[in-house]
């Protein structure tokens, strides 16, 4: 598992990464606080609060970085 922290603050933001997201197999949560959801639903995303940073945690055991090359827009260092 890889976690990275980004950043969904538009909805345009919310709706490309969901699309880019569901191309892969994978497994995705959406951690932020005490609330974990699953990043490829929509409507989770819409319920927390995307004015802060968020964790991604990746669930893939290989080709994470062909994952981490489609997120980079989302990713904040």
């Amino acid at each position: 598992m890889k976690t990275v922290k980004i950043s969904l603050n538009s909805i345009d933001k919310v709706k490309s990464f969901v699309n880019d997201i569901t191309k892969f197999d994978y497994d995705f949560d959406l951690v932020s606080g005490r609330y974990v959801i699953d990043a490829k639903s929509i409507m989770g995303i819409f319920s927390l609060d995307l004015s802060k940073s968020i964790d991604l945690n990746i669930h893939a055991e290989d080709n994470v970085d062909d994952v981490l090359e489609v997120l980079k827009p989302y990713i904040i260092e």
